[in-house]
């Protein structure tokens, strides 16, 4: 049985399904979860994953492979996860050096998030148009379509506020100091 007829047997109730689906790509989706949540945090999501892919297997349209489909649910999964847990769970994981090893020391981890900070700060205050569309699309993880809506301005305003600061955090991450704001 083929990824396609296990969500048509999903879709009429089949729980065989739902398990042989599971073990076919849950491996492979905790493996990209895990770059975004801690290990702990990979398992409920999945569990809430697949439980979406159960309730709206009726839904599912053929377009292209199952497994895409089920990153999506993933992805809007791990977003959802994550915003319940509040700001706190939303802090950006540590700078990986060149070389692409974490920082063992727990001190230059600590000044790694602090780097990031101050560079988050670079992009103006809580609210402001930049820093709130870095907000949405690259911590949320939300589309540029949703974003420019939930902003009330137009896609390209919104892609032109990402590109900026984006920008202004390389910058700052760069130089170890706070971008100037034209920059």
């Amino acid at each position: 049985m083929d990824d396609t007829d296990l969500i048509a047997a999903m879709a009429v109730g089949d729980d065989a399904a739902l398990r042989e689906l599971f073990s076919r790509h849950a491996p492979w989706l905790a493996a990209r979860l895990r770059s975004v949540l801690a290990a702990a945090d990979v398992e409920d999501v999945l569990q809430e994953t697949f439980l979406a892919a159960w309730r709206g297997a009726g839904g599912y349209r053929p377009v292209g492979p199952v497994g895409g489909w089920l990153w999506g649910i993933a992805r809007r999964q791990a977003a959802l996860f994550l915003r319940r847990r509040g700001p706190a769970a939303l802090i950006l994981p540590a700078v990986v050096p060149a070389d692409g090893r974490h920082a063992s020391d727990p001190a230059e981890a600590a000044l790694s998030r602090a780097a990031i900070a101050e560079a988050v700060a670079t992009l103006g205050p809580e609210g402001s148009p930049e820093r709130e569309a870095w907000r949405l699309m690259y911590v949320e993880d939300r589309p540029v379509a949703e974003v420019a809506e939930l902003m009330g301005v137009p896609v390209g305003t919104v892609k032109s506020r990402a590109h900026r600061a984006r920008r202004l955090l390389r910058a700052a991450l760069r130089s170890g100091e706070p971008a100037e704001g034209g920059t």
